[in-house]
């Protein structure tokens, strides 16, 4: 009985000692890996890291949460937010340019009126009514603030303009005071 055991250890060593010489083959003859079996690889890993060691994995998820977060909710830069007009600070009397701050494009133009608060002030429906007449100005036109008129319960929610150059010269109408730089 001894003899058979020492004969089939000998055999499974010798079968052993086979087996790390055909692992040790050239590894060109083995196909590469694929990016969605590395990926199959890593889940494989995170779901074992889950079972084997709960804290390290409810960890590792907890921080990426906080990592997510802080990027969700961080800050930024100032460029596409729209800066804060003070109209308080119009003065009649005083020369202005007009300025549409909910426009970036430089092309566009500011809305005149005959009277504050005026549905006109929106009503573009005609193809007129976008063009002559003083009611569309460039851009950096400049003006003169001759009044204000309160609307929405806010003082100085319209100005009331004289355009000092172009065209229209001369010629006094209202727009909202934002409008107004």
């Amino acid at each position: 009985m001894s003899d058979d055991n020492q004969t089939e250890t000998t055999e499974t060593t010798e079968t052993t000692a086979e087996q790390p010489g055909q692992a040790s083959a050239p590894s060109e003859a083995a196909p590469e890996t694929s990016g969605k079996d590395k990926a199959l690889d890593l889940g494989a890993k995170v779901l074992a890291l889950r079972t084997e060691n709960p804290k390290v994995f409810y960890g590792g998820v907890g921080a990426f949460v906080v990592v997510l977060l802080v990027l969700i909710f961080s800050g930024g830069d100032n460029k596409g937010k729209l800066e804060h007009i003070d109209i308080s600070r119009l003065t009649a009397g005083q020369r202005y340019e007009l300025r549409s701050p909910n426009s970036s494009v430089a092309s566009a133009t500011v809305r005149l009126v005959s009277v504050p608060g005026s549905t006109e002030a929106y009503d573009d429906t005609e193809e007129d009514d976008r063009v002559g007449n003083c009611k569309h100005l460039p851009q950096g036109t400049p003006v003169e603030v001759l009044g204000f008129q309160d609307a929405y319960g806010k003082a100085k929610t319209f100005s009331q303009v004289k355009i000092l150059e172009g065209e229209c010269q001369g010629h006094t109408s209202w727009t909202l005071s934002i409008n107004v730089r």
